[in-house]
């Protein structure tokens, strides 16, 4: 077998690996019997593996880690085993990680999450010496007293900072006679933050939610990792590195949840490794108050020391500890753009949740929330992670609640694979939609939602492209600066417009992992000729020396600096306006590849592997395109189409420089074009065929929109006029399933090229049956499908149309249009 025959093979087929691996909420009173019989609902959809998520909803009779708990997991674990599946185990009870459900906490109460806070006790001018005596509470710990001069603007005047001395339960202070002064006094203090819980009672606010730990705390972390993950490995060490692979972290918050306002992160010891690291005590005002200059500069290095120390306590104590017992650590910290706390992640991670990315108001490409899914796959790429991950779905309707479409999920999906994705983890699978569980961080996207029945589909898909951006090098000749908790996204936006490939490199990597050589920089398999940075005076001063190393060898660096403000001098070339970046890119790199016309919506990622060139195309907009690709490679060209797993020859015509290859891709939809160099590099020829239209004949469109009837629903009947039934009396917040039909006269269906039935607009499941056999099934516009094939008869045919619409008109009250609403439309193109 060919390269180019096995990787077809593995397109159509990818191994399991490659599965979706949803969120499993365990939200009711979980029963071994209902465990393994919805594991085998997902295996029966082609998903292959789940990660166990303990929810809010689980009784209090299943104590979180309980025997009686951990019974149900082996349960599950047994049982995805024998079915060939993997699991994530979820390391918290239920959310963000870090305190076991509260039994850190529970078990030594110093443990529980610290925070600094401010207490200012103004000075009256000119007064006698100030006695100012302290009552610290319980698990408090005062840890600097300072008296500063204030403008009456409220910044701190420069210089007049005092560190005082603590005497006796107290300071003394003699304020001088010019200047508004106060002490300020600064306590280490319990955060009285918490975490959501699992048991009744436990959510937040309310009485029973479990306290959050010091994941500052060395210590406090291990116990963490004693109660939890040595709980699990205790029962479940002969599936560990086999059918479960790793555990998931989600989100560690230092104060918790609902704390006290105004604290700054802390530990205790803290401020000792702040001066270790060049802050001052007297830097502590700047935390909360202006201090001139020094402000962003101290706020910064204490940022990146907590940073630091979280990376250090909690990710990489938990990383080893996976390390050691053959699994790996995956999930994702609280910030889109966390990219450094993704250091010691072997799965590194974001999540897609309230719909902070979304396919209107330009939301794909604004903001920091649009830099998560390069997040995670150049931190995975640059630091030879095989595979990253993204928990989505969360919350991402469009009014919140059940509104989730599967149009929207195909966005969201496409989305994220374009950007290098390869490990996706749907949120959620539920356990139980009973009650008020349905109701929690909505809807379902499996078993309980309207698509499941052909969830099979959607499995494939995530397999095939999960597959393709796994085990390849995209085709990035750019890297765009990156800090730690910092991914530039408005000089990038022109480059997705223009559909020119780009990776994060993260400043750190760029010291300490780069080498930099004949003008590239080179790191994990990756060169870059070009590298994009904002602000080249906040950078290190060892990336400023690497950078001036990389233009002296003829590396382009190219800065943003839109109000022509001072930079250093590296040899870079300022542009002031973002949209001038691809002209001056193409200008000294040249272009490996256009489109025509150009298309602001649609995305491109260029991935090589086994030598094979796939360009993965993505349609993020509301239109369908038509044009060509102009490539500067050629070969055998070939589509392949990751819905159906199909495919077939392209069309293409050779030019000087490479080829151009056809592109029609609708609206949400996908396509890879595959090119296989290998004919030409044994100096063989490759036939091209020539760029022909999608329909070469004459084309007639012929109206359907009147004649149909239901025959399945709440009300049956014929219908005058095609509309949304929620305007029917009666089904305002319907949510179900409306069958449709109506007869269709085809003189002879074999003097058509093509037969193509467009619905129009529909709402939003639709299964079409000819004459009684299947023909399709469409979860999003374009609703077209073509039915030459479809068991079309001479005279007399019958189209059967069944709509499945939201479930949110009946869980969430809503009117969502829904229904077939057209128009209805037969296109037919002749043979000649």
């Amino acid at each position: 077998m060919t390269e180019i025959e096995n990787l077809k093979q593995q397109f159509a087929d990818p191994p399991a690996e490659f599965s979706p691996i949803p969120f499993w909420f365990w939200n009711d009173a979980l029963s071994e019997e209902e465990i393994i019989r919805q594991i085998r609902d997902f295996h029966a959809k082609e998903v292959a593996g789940f990660v166990i998520h303990p929810r809010m909803g689980m009784p209090r009779e299943i104590p979180y880690l309980s025997e009686k708990y951990m019974d149900l997991v082996e349960t599950a674990v047994s049982e995805a085993a024998d079915l060939g599946m993997r699991v994530i185990l979820y390391d918290e009870g239920m959310y963000p990680s870090g305190s076991a459900c509260g039994l850190v906490v529970q078990q030594n109460p110093g443990f529980a999450s610290l925070g600094l806070r401010l207490q200012e006790i103004p000075c009256d001018k000119g007064s006698s010496p100030v006695r100012v005596p302290f009552a610290l509470s319980p698990g408090e710990t005062l840890v600097s007293v300072q008296a500063v001069a204030k403008q009456p603007t409220g910044e701190v005047r420069g210089g007049t900072t005092l560190v005082l001395e603590y005497v006796n339960d107290g300071v003394s202070f003699t304020p001088p006679d010019e200047g508004n002064w106060s002490l300020l006094c600064f306590v280490e203090t319990p955060s009285q933050g918490t975490i959501r819980g699992v048991h009744p009672g436990q959510d937040d606010g309310e009485p029973d939610a479990p306290l959050a730990a010091d994941l500052l705390n060395p210590d406090a972390v291990k116990s963490f990792i004693t109660i939890t993950h040595e709980r699990y490995y205790q029962r479940l060490h002969r599936y560990f590195g086999t059918t479960v692979f790793a555990f998931f972290t989600d989100e560690p918050d230092l104060l918790g949840r609902g704390h006290t306002r105004g604290l700054k992160p802390w530990t205790n010891g803290f401020l000792n490794e702040l001066i270790a690291g060049g802050f001052r005590e007297q830097d502590l005002p700047a935390l909360w108050l202006e201090m001139g200059d020094s402000t962003v500069s101290v706020r910064e290095a204490y940022e990146t020391a907590v940073r630091n120390r979280l990376a250090r306590t909690y990710y990489k104590q938990i990383a080893d500890w996976c390390e050691a017992h053959g699994i790996s650590l995956t999930g994702h910290p609280a910030g889109s753009d966390d990219i450094g706390l993704l250091e010691h992640f072997h799965i590194p991670g974001q999540d897609v949740v309230w719909r902070y990315i979304a396919p209107e108001d330009g939301k794909s490409l604004i903001g920091v929330h649009s830099t998560m899914g390069k997040c995670s796959s150049d931190a995975a790429r640059h630091r030879g992670r095989r595979r990253n991950l993204n928990e989505c779905f969360g919350v991402c309707g469009i009014e919140g609640g059940w509104s989730l479409s599967a149009d929207n999920m195909k966005w969201y999906l496409d989305w994220l694979f374009v950007r290098g994705v390869n490990l996706i983890s749907p949120h959620a699978f539920y356990y139980s939609i009973r009650g008020e569980r349905r109701d929690e961080r909505p809807p379902d996207v499996g078993p309980h939602n309207i698509w499941w029945p052909e969830y099979g589909r959607f499995a494939r898909y995530i397999k095939r492209m999960s597959w393709m951006m796994t085990g390849g090098v995209n085709g990035a000749e750019i890297a765009v600066l990156a800090g730690p908790k910092y991914l530039p996204w408005q000089i990038v936006k022109p480059l997705y417009e223009q559909q020119i490939e780009f990776n994060y490199l993260e400043e750190s990597l760029l010291n300490t992992s780069c080498q930099i050589e004949d003008g590239t920089i080179a790191i994990a398999g990756y060169r870059y000729k070009a590298i994009l940075i904002e602000d080249s005076l906040r950078m290190t001063p060892a990336s400023r020396q690497n950078l001036r190393t990389f233009a002296n060898q003829g590396g382009v660096i190219l800065e943003w600096d839109p109000v022509g403000e001072q930079s250093a001098n590296i040899g870079q070339v300022a542009v002031s306006r973002v949209e001038e970046i691809p002209e001056e890119l193409g200008r000294r790199l040249g272009g490996t590849h256009r489109l025509e016309p150009a298309a602001e919506a649609i995305r491109i990622s260029r991935v090589t592997k086994n030598g094979i060139c796939f360009s993965v195309i993505v349609n993020e907009g509301e239109e369908g395109y038509e044009g060509a690709l102009w490539m500067n490679h050629a070969g055998t060209t070939e589509y392949w189409r990751p819905w159906t797993g199909e495919c077939e020859a392209a069309g293409t015509v050779r030019t000087k420089d490479g080829q151009i290859v056809d592109i029609r891709l609708e609206r949400r939809e996908c396509i890879i074009i595959a090119v296989n160099p290998s004919l030409d590099d044994q100096g063989s020829s490759v036939t091209a065929q020539p760029v022909q239209s999608i329909r070469a004949g004459n084309v007639s469109v012929e109206d359907l929109s009147e004649g149909w009837q239901v025959v399945v629903g709440p009300w049956t009947g014929e219908l005058p006029s095609l509309s949304s039934w929620t305007c029917w009396e009666g089904m305002n917040h319907f949510s179900g399933t409306v069958i449709y039909e109506r007869s269709l006269e085809v003189a002879d269906p074999s003097e058509w090229a093509e037969l193509m039935l467009d619905l129009g607009d529909a709402h939003e499941f639709v299964r079409l049956h000819v004459n009684g056999r299947e023909a399709g099934v469409r979860m999003w516009k374009p609703y077209v499908f073509d039915i030459a094939e479809a068991g079309l008869l001479p005279g007399t045919n019958c189209l059967r149309v069944s709509v499945t619409n939201s479930l949110a008109n009946r869980f969430d009250g809503k009117s969502f249009p829904s229904g077939l609403l057209g128009p209805v439309q037969l296109i037919k193109v002749s043979t000649n």
